[in-house]
Protein backbone atom coordinates (compact mmCIF):
# COMPACT_ATOMS: atom_id res chain seq x y z
CA UNK A 1 0.00 0.00 0.00
CA UNK A 2 1.50 3.29 -1.15
CA UNK A 3 0.98 6.15 1.30
CA UNK A 4 1.74 8.73 -1.39
CA UNK A 5 -1.09 7.39 -3.54
CA UNK A 6 -3.53 7.68 -0.66
CA UNK A 7 -2.57 11.25 0.22
CA UNK A 8 -2.59 12.33 -3.44
CA UNK A 9 -6.17 11.12 -3.85
CA UNK A 10 -7.13 12.57 -0.45
CA UNK A 11 -5.71 15.96 -1.41
CA UNK A 12 -7.66 15.91 -4.68
CA UNK A 13 -10.90 15.04 -2.88
CA UNK A 14 -10.27 17.75 -0.30
CA UNK A 15 -9.56 20.37 -2.97
CA UNK A 16 -12.76 19.43 -4.78
CA UNK A 17 -14.78 20.09 -1.62
CA UNK A 18 -13.00 23.40 -1.08
CA UNK A 19 -13.54 24.39 -4.70
CA UNK A 20 -17.30 23.82 -4.64
CA UNK A 21 -17.52 25.82 -1.38
CA UNK A 22 -18.96 22.88 0.53
CA UNK A 23 -16.66 23.52 3.51
CA UNK A 24 -17.60 27.21 3.62
CA UNK A 25 -21.33 26.45 3.53
CA UNK A 26 -21.17 23.89 6.34
CA UNK A 27 -18.90 26.13 8.44
CA UNK A 28 -21.37 29.00 8.11
CA UNK A 29 -24.23 26.71 9.16
CA UNK A 30 -22.30 25.55 12.23
CA UNK A 31 -21.31 29.11 13.11
CA UNK A 32 -24.83 30.52 12.93
CA UNK A 33 -26.49 27.66 14.80
CA UNK A 34 -23.77 27.43 17.45
CA UNK A 35 -23.94 31.16 18.19
CA UNK A 36 -27.73 31.16 18.44
CA UNK A 37 -27.84 28.07 20.64
CA UNK A 38 -24.96 29.29 22.81
CA UNK A 39 -26.78 32.52 23.64
CA UNK A 40 -30.30 31.12 23.83
CA UNK A 41 -29.64 27.57 25.03
CA UNK A 42 -30.08 28.49 28.68
CA UNK A 43 -33.42 30.22 28.20
CA UNK A 44 -35.24 27.33 29.89
CA UNK A 45 -33.18 28.00 33.01
CA UNK A 46 -33.90 31.73 32.72
CA UNK A 47 -30.40 32.52 31.48
CA UNK A 48 -29.34 34.08 28.19
CA UNK A 49 -25.76 34.47 27.05
CA UNK A 50 -22.49 32.86 28.12
CA UNK A 51 -23.11 31.88 31.73
CA UNK A 52 -21.00 28.73 32.10
CA UNK A 53 -18.98 26.35 29.96
CA UNK A 54 -21.11 23.41 31.14
CA UNK A 55 -24.34 25.08 30.04
CA UNK A 56 -22.78 26.01 26.70
CA UNK A 57 -21.70 22.43 25.99
CA UNK A 58 -25.08 21.09 27.10
CA UNK A 59 -26.82 23.44 24.69
CA UNK A 60 -24.57 22.50 21.78
CA UNK A 61 -24.74 18.72 22.29
CA UNK A 62 -28.19 18.45 20.71
CA UNK A 63 -27.08 20.57 17.74
CA UNK A 64 -24.15 18.27 17.08
CA UNK A 65 -26.19 15.08 17.47
CA UNK A 66 -28.78 16.20 14.94
CA UNK A 67 -26.62 18.07 12.44
CA UNK A 68 -23.16 16.50 12.20
CA UNK A 69 -24.32 12.90 11.52
CA UNK A 70 -26.66 14.13 8.80
CA UNK A 71 -23.94 16.22 7.13
CA UNK A 72 -21.41 13.36 7.35
CA UNK A 73 -23.86 10.88 5.81
CA UNK A 74 -24.81 13.26 3.01
CA UNK A 75 -21.15 13.95 2.37
CA UNK A 76 -20.05 10.34 2.00
CA UNK A 77 -23.01 8.30 0.77
CA UNK A 78 -22.04 8.64 -2.92
CA UNK A 79 -18.26 8.54 -2.51
CA UNK A 80 -17.98 5.10 -4.13
CA UNK A 81 -21.35 4.38 -5.71
CA UNK A 82 -21.33 7.81 -7.34
CA UNK A 83 -18.01 7.07 -9.04
CA UNK A 84 -19.41 3.71 -10.12
CA UNK A 85 -22.55 5.23 -11.66
CA UNK A 86 -20.56 7.90 -13.48
CA UNK A 87 -18.32 5.20 -14.93
CA UNK A 88 -15.17 6.78 -13.48
CA UNK A 89 -14.49 4.04 -10.92
CA UNK A 90 -13.19 1.51 -13.45
CA UNK A 91 -11.09 4.22 -15.08
CA UNK A 92 -9.53 5.27 -11.77
CA UNK A 93 -8.82 1.67 -10.79
CA UNK A 94 -7.09 1.09 -14.13
CA UNK A 95 -4.29 3.33 -12.87
CA UNK A 96 -1.61 1.89 -10.55
CA UNK A 97 -3.76 2.29 -7.45
CA UNK A 98 -5.30 -0.45 -5.33
CA UNK A 99 -8.89 -0.51 -4.14
CA UNK A 100 -7.72 -0.01 -0.55
CA UNK A 101 -5.68 3.05 -1.51
CA UNK A 102 -8.64 4.46 -3.42
CA UNK A 103 -11.03 3.89 -0.52
CA UNK A 104 -8.70 5.37 2.09
CA UNK A 105 -7.87 8.34 -0.13
CA UNK A 106 -11.55 9.10 -0.60
CA UNK A 107 -12.23 8.78 3.12
CA UNK A 108 -9.30 10.93 4.24
CA UNK A 109 -10.17 13.69 1.78
CA UNK A 110 -13.79 13.79 2.91
CA UNK A 111 -12.71 13.52 6.55
CA UNK A 112 -10.41 16.52 6.12
CA UNK A 113 -13.21 18.60 4.63
CA UNK A 114 -15.64 17.58 7.38
CA UNK A 115 -13.09 18.26 10.12
CA UNK A 116 -12.20 21.69 8.74
CA UNK A 117 -15.84 22.75 8.45
CA UNK A 118 -16.65 21.51 11.97
CA UNK A 119 -13.67 23.20 13.63
CA UNK A 120 -14.20 26.42 11.68
CA UNK A 121 -17.89 26.47 12.57
CA UNK A 122 -17.25 26.16 16.30
CA UNK A 123 -14.19 28.43 16.42
CA UNK A 124 -16.12 31.66 16.93
CA UNK A 125 -17.83 30.25 20.02
CA UNK A 126 -14.40 29.11 21.25
CA UNK A 127 -13.08 32.65 20.86
CA UNK A 128 -16.03 34.03 22.85
CA UNK A 129 -15.50 31.46 25.58
CA UNK A 130 -11.81 32.30 25.78
CA UNK A 131 -12.64 36.00 26.08
CA UNK A 132 -14.93 35.34 29.04
CA UNK A 133 -13.46 32.27 30.79
CA UNK A 134 -9.84 32.27 29.58
CA UNK A 135 -8.06 28.91 29.10
CA UNK A 136 -9.96 27.25 31.95
CA UNK A 137 -13.17 27.58 29.98
CA UNK A 138 -11.64 26.25 26.78
CA UNK A 139 -10.45 22.93 28.22
CA UNK A 140 -13.82 21.17 28.13
CA UNK A 141 -14.91 23.01 24.99
CA UNK A 142 -11.88 21.80 23.06
CA UNK A 143 -12.73 18.28 24.18
CA UNK A 144 -16.26 18.89 22.93
CA UNK A 145 -14.93 20.02 19.54
CA UNK A 146 -12.67 16.96 19.24
CA UNK A 147 -15.51 14.61 20.13
CA UNK A 148 -17.73 16.39 17.57
CA UNK A 149 -15.13 15.71 14.90
CA UNK A 150 -14.93 12.05 15.98
CA UNK A 151 -18.71 11.73 15.77
CA UNK A 152 -18.64 13.11 12.24
CA UNK A 153 -15.85 10.71 11.25
CA UNK A 154 -17.82 7.77 12.68
CA UNK A 155 -20.86 8.59 10.56
CA UNK A 156 -18.63 9.26 7.57
CA UNK A 157 -17.28 5.71 7.96
CA UNK A 158 -20.86 4.42 8.02
CA UNK A 159 -21.63 6.47 4.89
CA UNK A 160 -18.61 5.03 3.07
CA UNK A 161 -19.74 1.53 3.99
CA UNK A 162 -23.23 2.25 2.68
CA UNK A 163 -21.70 3.65 -0.51
CA UNK A 164 -19.70 0.47 -1.03
CA UNK A 165 -22.55 -1.99 -0.54
CA UNK A 166 -25.20 0.00 -2.44
CA UNK A 167 -25.68 -0.71 -6.13
CA UNK A 168 -27.31 2.61 -6.96
CA UNK A 169 -26.85 6.17 -5.75
CA UNK A 170 -30.53 6.53 -4.86
CA UNK A 171 -30.37 3.40 -2.72
CA UNK A 172 -27.24 4.70 -0.98
CA UNK A 173 -28.98 7.98 -0.17
CA UNK A 174 -31.98 6.08 1.21
CA UNK A 175 -29.71 3.97 3.41
CA UNK A 176 -27.94 7.10 4.65
CA UNK A 177 -31.20 8.78 5.66
CA UNK A 178 -32.42 5.54 7.27
CA UNK A 179 -29.21 5.36 9.31
CA UNK A 180 -29.69 8.92 10.48
CA UNK A 181 -33.27 8.25 11.56
CA UNK A 182 -32.30 5.05 13.34
CA UNK A 183 -29.32 6.31 15.31
CA UNK A 184 -30.56 9.85 16.00
CA UNK A 185 -34.30 9.34 16.52
CA UNK A 186 -35.31 5.68 16.80
CA UNK A 187 -32.58 3.89 18.75
CA UNK A 188 -33.11 5.62 22.09
CA UNK A 189 -36.89 5.38 21.75
CA UNK A 190 -36.62 1.63 21.29
CA UNK A 191 -34.46 1.28 24.38
CA UNK A 192 -36.73 3.48 26.47
CA UNK A 193 -39.80 1.65 25.17
CA UNK A 194 -38.32 -1.70 26.09
CA UNK A 195 -37.31 -0.43 29.51
CA UNK A 196 -40.72 1.10 30.23
CA UNK A 197 -42.63 -1.81 28.72
CA UNK A 198 -40.93 -4.29 31.04
CA UNK A 199 -41.34 -2.02 34.04
CA UNK A 200 -37.58 -1.85 34.42
CA UNK A 201 -37.43 -5.52 35.41
CA UNK A 202 -35.37 -6.46 32.35
CA UNK A 203 -32.43 -4.68 30.85
CA UNK A 204 -32.00 -2.07 33.55
CA UNK A 205 -28.49 -3.16 34.40
CA UNK A 206 -27.29 -3.30 30.82
CA UNK A 207 -29.15 -0.21 29.60
CA UNK A 208 -26.09 2.01 29.83
CA UNK A 209 -23.97 -0.50 27.94
CA UNK A 210 -26.53 -0.80 25.16
CA UNK A 211 -26.06 2.93 24.59
CA UNK A 212 -22.56 2.13 23.32
CA UNK A 213 -24.19 0.56 20.24
CA UNK A 214 -25.10 4.08 19.10
CA UNK A 215 -22.30 6.58 18.29
CA UNK A 216 -24.58 9.52 19.11
CA UNK A 217 -25.11 8.13 22.60
CA UNK A 218 -21.36 7.61 22.98
CA UNK A 219 -20.94 11.28 22.10
CA UNK A 220 -23.63 12.24 24.60
CA UNK A 221 -21.99 10.21 27.36
CA UNK A 222 -18.62 11.71 26.52
CA UNK A 223 -19.85 15.30 26.78
CA UNK A 224 -22.79 15.14 29.20
CA UNK A 225 -22.14 12.37 31.67
CA UNK A 226 -18.38 12.81 31.99
CA UNK A 227 -18.82 16.13 33.82
CA UNK A 228 -20.56 16.06 37.20
CA UNK A 229 -22.17 19.49 36.83
CA UNK A 230 -23.64 18.64 33.44
CA UNK A 231 -24.89 15.25 34.64
CA UNK A 232 -26.74 16.97 37.46
CA UNK A 233 -28.14 19.56 35.08
CA UNK A 234 -29.57 16.83 32.84
CA UNK A 235 -31.02 15.03 35.85
CA UNK A 236 -30.00 11.65 34.41
CA UNK A 237 -26.92 10.90 36.47
CA UNK A 238 -28.26 7.48 37.49
CA UNK A 239 -28.48 6.19 33.90
CA UNK A 240 -24.75 5.99 33.17
CA UNK A 241 -22.50 4.60 35.92
CA UNK A 242 -19.42 6.72 36.69
CA UNK A 243 -17.15 3.82 35.71
CA UNK A 244 -18.52 4.01 32.17
CA UNK A 245 -18.39 7.80 31.84
CA UNK A 246 -14.63 7.94 31.37
CA UNK A 247 -13.38 10.17 28.54
CA UNK A 248 -10.64 7.75 27.51
CA UNK A 249 -13.08 4.83 27.45
CA UNK A 250 -15.73 6.67 25.43
CA UNK A 251 -13.02 8.00 23.13
CA UNK A 252 -11.89 4.43 22.48
CA UNK A 253 -15.47 3.36 21.70
CA UNK A 254 -15.87 6.29 19.32
CA UNK A 255 -12.61 5.35 17.63
CA UNK A 256 -13.97 1.83 17.17
CA UNK A 257 -17.06 3.31 15.49
CA UNK A 258 -14.69 4.98 13.02
CA UNK A 259 -12.46 1.98 12.33
CA UNK A 260 -14.92 -0.92 12.19
CA UNK A 261 -17.29 0.39 9.46
CA UNK A 262 -14.28 1.53 7.43
CA UNK A 263 -12.68 -1.91 7.77
CA UNK A 264 -15.94 -3.55 6.68
CA UNK A 265 -16.12 -1.17 3.70
CA UNK A 266 -12.53 -2.10 2.76
CA UNK A 267 -13.31 -5.80 2.99
CA UNK A 268 -16.47 -5.50 0.90
CA UNK A 269 -14.85 -3.20 -1.66
CA UNK A 270 -11.92 -5.55 -2.18
CA UNK A 271 -14.16 -8.58 -2.50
Amino acid sequence: MEINQIFTLAAKEFRDRIRNRWVLAVALVFTVFSLVITYLGGAQQGQIGLKSIELTITSLVSLVIYLIPLIALLLGFDAIVGERERGSLDLLLSFPITRTEFLLGKYLGLAGALTLSTVAGFSLVAALLYQQFQWAGLFHYLGFMISSVLLGLAFLSLAIFMSVIARERTRASGLAIALWFFFVLVFDLLLLGALVGTGGSYGGDIFAYLLLLNPTDVFRILNVFSMDDVRTLYGLSSIVPPALAKPWLMGSVMFAWIVVPLALARWRFNS
